[in-house]
């Protein structure tokens, strides 16, 4: 299209408009316009703008309103209250209450009429929280039930959202049973009662258990007074301890003991049920209340024993598991519910006092012959040693008199050795035949515990279960000897091992042990023998029946002066005669050797008063010390 065509075009459209407008001016009434006039009369505008005005609700910014939800989307919350445009409210401020719809009544705080949207701005929040406080105060004083929304988990309970107040719940206060997991109720809108305020901190404290147990209590009424010994009531699992578990039998609680969960043995509960399970359950006994009733889950099956082989009797052999152990014994399970004693003298032919619990643990699989079996008290003994033959059936045989056998040293006692040759065969060798030689004044001189010991049987008591054995005679007996070697008199070099008041241990060649007494210790020079010192002793006394052998180291040099001393007296009785027998035949001529005799006796006599002093220093010292 050129220029003259759009030129023609718009003095058509111009052409076309103009009538119109004309027309339109024509028809208004300028005049009136000019002088404000509507074409109503004044007592018709007033009635107008009043309706007008009562079709508007004033308002004012920072006041709580009334208003009604007109519409709901995910983020907002549409109100209507009255006002020329209606107010939005963010939609998180109705988390507490899930039901909210449209027509619902509710209450907003007036933030300000116009934003720079020209948007109504209301708020919920702000609008409870004004009224919150005597709201709370309100529903506790008439026990009202209110809706809150639980925020979020705390110690020991959670927060929860009533009325804009953030309010405590406590963990106890949020159901009749236990509560395992906090974190499921987080998010939850849920009805409570307000139990407790602090006006001081403005504390509250709600319970939602307060509104189930108002009626739990009448249905625990209903319960009770139709309860019995006997009755069978379904109930679940509410709590399950290490000594039993706890059954709500709808508002009512019992407890099932776990001695009476099973016949069998059970170290824990949970073996048997679980939290939340449904069970049947027997009602054993209550107290005149009926507040602590026994429950019994057991008492509904029959009793193991009253099922128990009728064929089964003393002398069989049965499998079982070991189910508890004792110091005295063990208990065994054959079958479910059914138990066995096995007493720990039954468990071995050993006749040492020993532990249970060296033979079996709890878990071991075993087979055992039953002893004694009385099936009115439910009692059965069991043994193990019996599926073994009995050691003494023919101990002449295996073990006969003068026999030589190794046997392990089991216990010590004062007077002598306990060992056993093989299991349940024990044997004493006494103290007095262990050693030949040996003063042994206790067996752990010689051995140990636990060692290996050479032994000879000396004497069989097959009634009382006893071998007297010994050990000293696997050698021939050495003191038909030693009274050869040791005849008194004889000296040996012996070493003192040991000293007391009484006297002293002295250690003799082929590992013989002497006595000294302490006057017997002294030596020449008036000193004692000292421990471990060497030195050489005389025999004095030999008792091959005692085995005892006594010496002395004065002995040697007392006996060696004496022998001087009665030379000198022999060799002064012979000058004595010679002189007598010289003088019945002196002449005058032999003065000069009577002269030379009487000196010779002279000299003796001095020696022999030398000698005699001498002994009577050393005396007087020995009695001294």
């Amino acid at each position: 299209m050129n220029q003259e065509e759009t030129n023609l075009k718009n003095e058509e459209l111009e052409n076309e408009v103009q009538p119109q407008n004309a027309q339109a001016n024509e028809e208004f009434d300028w005049d009136s316009y000019e002088k404000d006039l509507d074409g109503y009369s004044s007592q018709d505008r007033q009635e107008l703008e009043k309706l007008y005005d009562n079709t508007m609700s004033t308002i004012a910014e920072n006041e709580v309103v009334d208003g009604t939800v007109v519409g709901i989307s995910k983020r907002e919350i549409i109100i209507n209250i009255g006002y020329k445009s209606e107010g939005i409210v963010n939609a998180t401020e109705f988390r507490y209450n899930t039901d909210l719809k449209v027509g619902d009544k509710v209450e907003v705080y007036v933030e300000t009429q116009e934003d720079k949207e020209g948007q109504l701005k209301l708020s919920h929040k702000k609008a409870r929280a004004l009224r919150s406080w005597d709201r709370v105060n309100e529903s506790l004083e008439k026990d009202e039930i209110i809706k809150g929304y639980i925020k979020c988990r705390t110690k020991g309970g959670m927060i929860v959202d009533v009325f804009g107040i953030e309010a405590f719940l406590p963990g106890s206060q949020i159901d009749v049973k236990p509560i395992r997991d906090y974190d499921i109720f987080v998010g939850k809108t849920m009805e409570f009662k307000v139990v407790k305020i602090n006006q001081e901190y403005k504390n509250v404290v709600v319970s939602h258990k307060a509104l189930i147990e108002a009626e739990l209590e009448q249905q625990k009424k209903e319960i009770i007074a139709k309860l019995e010994k006997g009755q069978v009531l379904e109930g679940t699992v509410k709590n399950i301890t290490s000594y039993g578990v706890f059954i709500d039998l709808g508002g009512v609680d019992g407890l099932i003991h776990i001695t009476d969960l099973s016949w069998g043995r059970i170290s824990h509960p949970e073996e048997i049920v679980e939290l939340d399970q449904k069970l049947n359950v027997v009602i054993l006994d209550f107290d005149d209340d009926k507040k602590r009733i026994a429950l019994g889950l057991k008492q509904l099956t029959e009793h193991p024993w009253d099922s128990l082989d009728t064929n089964l009797k003393v002398g069989d052999k049965v499998k079982g598991k070991v189910v508890v152990m004792a110091d005295y014994g063990a208990f065994v399970e054959i079958a479910p519910g059914v138990e066995g004693l096995i007493h720990v003298s039954e468990m071995s032919w050993s006749q040492h006092l020993r532990s249970a619990q060296e033979f079996l643990k709890v878990g071991d699989e075993i087979e055992a012959v039953i002893l004694t079996l009385d099936r009115e008290d439910r009692k059965m003994s069991l043994g193990m040693k019996q599926l073994k033959p009995d050691p003494w059936q023919d101990i002449e045989q295996k073990y006969p008199v003068g026999s030589k056998h190794n046997a392990k040293v089991r216990n010590f006692t004062s007077f002598g050795v306990f060992v056993e040759i093989e299991e349940g065969v024990d044997g004493l060798i006494h103290i007095s035949d262990l050693s030949w030689t040996k003063k042994i004044k206790h067996p752990a001189e010689f051995t140990s515990i636990g060692a290996e010991i050479e032994v000879v049987v000396l004497e069989i008591d097959k009634d009382n279960r006893r071998l007297s054995l010994g050990h000293k005679q696997l050698e021939e007996n050495p003191w038909e000897v030693f009274e050869t070697i040791f005849a008194v008199d004889s000296v040996h070099e012996g070493t003192i091992t040991e000293l007391t008041e009484k006297g002293a241990v002295v250690a003799l060649p082929y590992g013989v042990e002497g006595f000294s007494t302490p006057k017997h210790l002294v030596k020449e020079d008036g000193g004692k023998v000292g421990m471990d010192e060497k030195n050489e002793f005389k025999v004095i006394e030999f008792n091959k029946d005692a085995k005892r052998i006594i010496v002395s180291h004065s002995r040697i040099f007392e006996d060696e002066k004496r022998a001087e001393n009665a030379a000198t007296r022999k060799s002064t009785k012979s000058a004595t005669k010679k002189l007598k027998d010289n003088l019945e035949k002196t002449t005058l001529g032999d003065i000069a050797e009577l002269a030379a005799l009487k000196d010779e006796m002279n000299s003796n006599s001095a020696k022999k008063e030398a000698s005699e002093g001498s002994e009577s220093n050393d005396a007087a010292k020995k009695d001294e010390q």
